[in-house]
């Protein structure tokens, strides 16, 4: 019974992904929409693993890291997953970024998450029209969102999920929020599990518009005040499409540490992941990853689109390469543990982007 639902809960889910992809890949791609578009900050991973597998990993991505490339990675948590992630955006030039969140299994197929993401570009000077020199204090533009998802296995081989993001951006007296949804969806396969498909719709919702003070100007003529409030035109959001495919090489000693979970001595994981950008370039990312025991986990990528190796032509401070580690120390013998990530992504200009995580897999 659980697999003839999943058949069919599955079966209508690919055919609205495939209807909605259908209007998407329309505009995938076009260099002439580039810079058309708000709210880049959906396009930011904050998440050390899958950035330092250079985001091909989204076939296989699990637990809170999943949130942001293929949500239906989410069920795969064991029981209770709480992460937080910090990021050294573009070294040198000040910028943070922040996240965190917590998942919780919900039933015995269902995984409920919740996470936060912010983005601190540090304090800019105010200026007018009037005193263009500044002296008047700064300003602190904000960026973020908070997503929840929800992740449900259907049968032995298919997952998929949702998510829901609020989005708000903007400066103290002007400001633009919105509403943003993901999908996706996985099969696995294989003798060990270890082939994995992955397809993931993401950043699709309504315009965003400005709106606040800041947009109004008021003038006085003939001792009458006058305000005039300009109106501001609406900006779609970063929609991307993933196709991703990984598979797992197991050396060594196999074990089954849960119904379906395999551990092996060695495990080593290529990855390819397509994504289809509607404002953008499209992007190819390959990646490999090597475990011993899931003990210890070394990753590395490189992210291609066009242009990126000409500088004069490049449309993205990203050159190309990432690489990152995790470290999982065993909390007992009951199989929690305590994960410590990190990656680097090489760019040009400014010194890399570095971030380091810490998640509790309980």
């Amino acid at each position: 019974m659980k697999h003839r639902y999943g058949k069919r809960i599955t079966s209508a889910f690919a055919f609205t992904v495939l209807m909605i992809l259908s209007q998407t890949m329309v505009f995938a791609g076009n260099p002439d929409r580039i810079g058309a578009n708000g709210a880049d900050q959906l396009l930011l991973n904050p998440w050390a693993r899958s950035s330092g597998y250079a985001n091909a990993n989204y076939a296989s991505v699990t637990g809170l890291d999943a949130m942001y490339g293929n949500v239906s990675g989410l069920a795969l948590i064991n029981q209770t997953q709480l992460s937080f992630n910090h990021t050294r955006y573009l070294g040198g030039s000040g910028i943070a970024l922040n996240s965190g969140g917590l998942a919780q299994r919900v039933g015995q197929a269902g995984v409920l998450g919740v996470s936060i993401f912010t983005m601190n570009v540090g304090d800019i000077e105010r200026t007018t029209v009037n005193q263009p020199e500044g002296g008047l204090g700064t300003y602190r533009p904000s960026f973020g969102h908070i997503a929840v998802s929800y992740a449900r296995e259907f049968s032995n081989s298919i997952y998929a999920g949702a998510t829901m993001k609020v989005v708000t951006e903007g400066v103290p007296d002007s400001r633009a929020q919105g509403v943003a949804f993901d999908a996706g969806i996985r099969y696995i396969t294989g003798k060990h599990n270890n082939f994995k498909f992955g397809i993931s719709l993401k950043n699709v919702g309504p315009k965003m518009t400005v709106r606040g003070d800041g947009l109004s100007i008021t003038n006085v003529l003939e001792e009458k005040q006058f305000t005039l409030e300009q109106r501001s035109e609406g900006y779609e959001l970063p929609a991307v499409l993933n196709l991703s495919l990984t598979y797992d090489f197991l050396f060594g000693s196999i074990q089954e540490v849960d119904e379906g979970k395999f551990v092996a001595e060695h495990r080593i994981s290529p990855a390819l992941n397509f994504m289809s950008n509607s404002f953008g370039q499209d992007q190819v990312s390959v990646g490999v990853e090597w475990a011993f025991k899931e003990f210890l986990m070394i990753r590395g990528g490189y992210v291609y689109e066009e242009g990126i190796r000409d500088r004069e032509i490049a449309r993205t401070v990203l050159t190309g390469p990432a690489g990152g580690f995790t470290l999982a120390l065993p909390m007992g013998e009951s199989g929690r543990t305590i994960d410590f990530d990190y990656s680097y992504r090489h760019t040009n200009p400014f010194s890399g982007i570095h971030t380091i995580g810490l998640m509790l897999d309980l």
